[in-house]
């Protein structure tokens, strides 16, 4: 076999593949027992049958479509490893010449990993939040602490703004009662706004036995979207007491004795929250600075393909849970279909661009991933899907997805490594020290996120739309 590479342009390339006649024997071999296995022939046992007697009957081309068909992915495959290229997806494959007997010529055209020059990025510098927790932030985590402990008692009175209530729901569209729009017993802070839009001002004022009806857009359930007339009867009234903020309630709600210690280690539990958000910013500017860093052409076909993948995984998967359609999507998200194209577009090229970069520079700095890495990505990995590690493992084993893992730390590690030799300063103008245990694991949630498809926006629409279900 001999072949040839040509270049078609950075990220993509033609190979031109000639192949003697005899190094087709073995295929041949495989088609001529294949069709034995698959024919009948008067007067010949099943598999028994002649090559001659399977030319005359069959012709002799049904056999070499058959044998090139069986030889074309070991010999692109030959030709691929010779070259050393790093091929990404399918080829596209021209057969240009067969000869019975002679030679058969081939070509395949394939997108490939472009060549990159990964520039010093020791001169990075970037500006994140400063970490400052005040006394503010602290009484508002203690208050929040103290909500969850708040008791509730009924009242024979209306019911007010932070009043819990009990209510029964009906939803009608057009007049007519939905089947998914009918709801007893519900509890429901007046405030939260947690269910409909309107319905703190339509059950404000009425006491346990009164009822009111309102209008609302439904956003989620078998009518999302539309304009539903909703009647709310309240059923009791309770209202919410808050314990009292002494040292009383802090052994009720935390392991401390005192009110000060429960509040010394809510700040320090802030101030860890805000030092890993402050670390993530870090590195996700640090890598928006890399990447502008680099020039890095994008294949076409592989671009087309991220773009419908991000596309599927938001419409048939995120939304699609959610009862919602893209175009409903959209109109929440306040978005044109021509804004949506252009931001999934540029995400995806940002997941490619980032993936190409991290990959060269985990060769670049000939970093590996040892199991103790992989083990640890993995745990967190499944902790975020709600799967137990065994099951997530499991998953991850039958589905193929363990280099996919890989690749995710490795990335995460080549970040770590950037973001190391960068200067990080905060809006207060101190220099940063990023040195963490948990860097390299941010820096694979940072590198997965810029690589996969963005499921934020899609997230919190569906808190959004939880309110207004029924």
């Amino acid at each position: 076999m001999k072949s040839a590479v040509e270049t078609l342009n950075p990220t993509r390339v033609r190979l031109s593949i000639e192949v003697p006649f005899e190094e087709l024997k073995d295929s041949l071999d495989a088609a001529y027992k294949k069709i034995n296995q698959q024919v009948t022939v008067k007067g010949f046992r099943k598999g028994k049958i002649p090559a001659r007697v399977i030319d005359q009957r069959f012709g002799r081309g049904a056999v070499l479509e058959e044998a090139v068909n069986d030889a074309l992915p070991k010999f692109y495959t030959e030709a691929v490893n010779e070259a050393e290229i790093d091929v990404l997806g399918q080829p596209e494959v021209d057969i240009t010449e067969l000869k019975d007997g002679e030679t058969l010529n081939f070509t395949a055209e394939v997108d490939i990993r472009p060549s990159l020059e990964i520039p010093d990025y020791s001169g990075i510098e970037v500006e994140v939040d400063a970490v400052e927790v005040t006394d503010e932030d602290v009484e508002k985590s203690v208050e929040q602490l103290r909500e969850r402990f708040a008791s509730t008692s009924p009242v024979e009175r209306a019911a007010e703004d932070g009043d819990v209530v009990t209510i029964d729901l009906q939803a009608k569209v057009e007049g007519e009662v939905l089947e998914d729009g009918v709801a007893e017993g519900v509890s429901y802070t007046i405030g939260s706004g947690e269910l409909l839009d309107g319905i703190d001002d339509a059950v404000k004022g009425l006491s346990a036995g009164e009822e009111a009806t309102f209008t609302s857009e439904l956003k989620g359930g078998s009518a999302a979207g539309k304009e539903a007339e909703v009647t709310v009867k309240v059923t009791q009234v309770a209202a919410r007491e808050l314990p009292e903020l002494d040292d009383e309630f802090a052994q009720l709600a935390s392991e401390f004795d005192t009110l000060d210690e429960l509040k010394a280690d809510s700040r320090k539990r802030l101030e860890n929250m805000k030092q890993y958000d402050q670390a993530t910013q870090a590195q996700e500017r640090v890598l928006e600075k890399l990447l502008e860093l680099v020039e890095v052409p994008v294949p076409e076909k592989l671009l087309e393909d991220e773009i419908n993948t991000r596309k599927h995984n938001l419409e048939h998967h995120q939304l699609g849970q959610m009862g919602l359609d893209l175009e409903k999507y959209l109109e929440i998200q306040g978005k044109t279909a021509e804004e949506f194209d252009a931001e999934t577009e540029e995400a995806a090229v940002k997941g490619i661009k980032t993936q190409f970069v991290l990959d060269e520079l985990v060769k670049q700095e000939k970093l590996n991933v040892n199991q103790e890495e992989l083990t640890e990505h993995l745990m967190r990995r499944a902790a975020s899907s709600g799967m137990s590690p065994d099951q997530f493992a499991q998953a991850v084993v039958e589905g193929g997805q363990v280099p996919l893992l890989v690749g995710e730390v490795a990335r995460g590690k080549a970040l770590a490594v950037v973001v190391e030799a960068a200067t990080v300063k905060d809006t207060n103008g101190e220099i940063v020290d990023l040195d963490d245990e948990d860097e390299v694991e941010q820096a694979a949630d940072v590198a997965a996120e810029a690589t996969e498809a963005d499921a934020t926006e899609a997230d919190a629409t569906e808190a959004e739309a939880e309110k207004t279900e029924g």
